[in-house]
Parts: structure tokens; sequence; C-alpha cells
């Protein structure tokens, strides 16, 4: 169902979003998304126990080499950077390039202190990034203690 077709006459060679937005039919609302505007922010799990926080970052393709990860002042951030370059040679001419280029930040924000950045550990296994972030004794929750009346 299409209500209208915007006209970009402006900048013609440049798609508007609204375009895929007019073209869709306007029932189909949780199909359309940004995962097909090729964009690159991964999916990112976050867990908390008494002991540590974990982060699941899923981001298949990479490696690990491609990562960098930073903590500083409570602040973790994730970042990653891929280039992929291909060529296809005829002799001497070049019948078909290609490149590609895919970049992402997050950036998470732990409560100050609570985290042993000394023991932050980071591992890339089956295209999901892991990575816990131990707490520190001071910020674990502790028993109730039991106070004798006397």
């Amino acid at each position: 169902m299409t209500l209208a077709r915007l006209s970009n006459n402006w900048f013609p060679s440049v798609p508007s979003m609204l375009d895929k937005f007019f073209e869709g039919d306007l029932m189909d609302w949780n199909t359309w998304n940004f995962a097909g505007t090729d964009s690159t922010l991964p999916a990112v799990n976050v867990k908390e126990n008494d002991n540590e926080y974990k982060i699941e970052v899923a981001a298949p393709g990479l490696n690990k080499k491609d990562f960098k990860v930073n903590y500083d002042n409570g602040r973790l951030t994730i970042s990653s950077e891929k280039k992929d370059e291909r060529e296809e040679k005829d002799g001497n001419r070049i019948t078909r390039r290609e490149f590609s280029y895919q970049s992402f930040q997050r950036s998470f924000t732990v409560p100050e202190d609570a985290v042993d950045a000394e023991k932050i550990d980071a591992k890339y296994t089956d295209g999901i990034l892991h990575l816990t972030l131990p707490k520190r004794e001071e910020v674990k929750p502790r028993p109730a203690k039991q106070i004798k009346i006397s």
C-alpha cells in the first residue's frame, strides 16, 4: 500500500529514508527496521550478579583484533573497525574492485568505583564478544550480620 511518494528533486542522487517508509505496507511495522540500512550497531546483552557485570556483544564476522575495549573512570567503551578490499584483475586491467568499511562504538556507564579494572576480562568466541567486569570487594553485597542480644 503506497500513500504517496516523496519527490527528492533537490538531491536526486541521495535516497530518502522516507522512500523506504512510503514503499512499504503501513500494517507491516514490525518488519521495517534499520537492519536493512546497513547499520553496524551490534546487539548487546548486559547482566549483573553479586560478583560481576557481564556484557555480550553480538558481532559476527569480526576478529578479536578488530575490537578495541577501554575502561576509564566508570565508562566502558567497545569499538570496532574493519576494512575489507578486494580486487579482480584481468591481465593488467582491473575488472572489478570492491571495498567495505564497518565500524561501531558502544559506551556503557558503570557505577563509579564499582569495577576492579585490573581484572576485566574479554574473550571473542563464535561471533560474540564476552566481557566480564568483576566488582570490587567493597561494593559486593554482604550477608546480613546477626547481632547477638545479651
